[in-house]
């Protein structure tokens, strides 16, 4: 059975939120300017992340959240 390569492997939940955490912080004052600056990014805030960054984040926000989505 052929595996498939790493590239198409979607990445795991805890490189998911690594990448949400990032993204919070660096879409901060564009896309949550409402929330504390350094609130810690849960499973849970995910797809609320998501929604903001596709509504607010711009092109690059858009595909990045394409990218962290669940």
């Amino acid at each position: 059975m052929n595996k498939p390569s790493s590239a198409a492997t979607p990445p795991a939940l805890p490189e998911k939120l690594a990448l949400a955490q990032r993204a919070f912080e660096e879409f901060h004052s564009r896309c949550f300017w409402f929330m504390r600056a350094n609130a810690q990014i849960t499973v849970d805030d995910i797809p609320y992340l998501c929604q903001r960054l596709r509504a607010d984040g711009g092109r690059e926000g858009f595909f990045l959240a394409a990218k962290i989505c669940l």
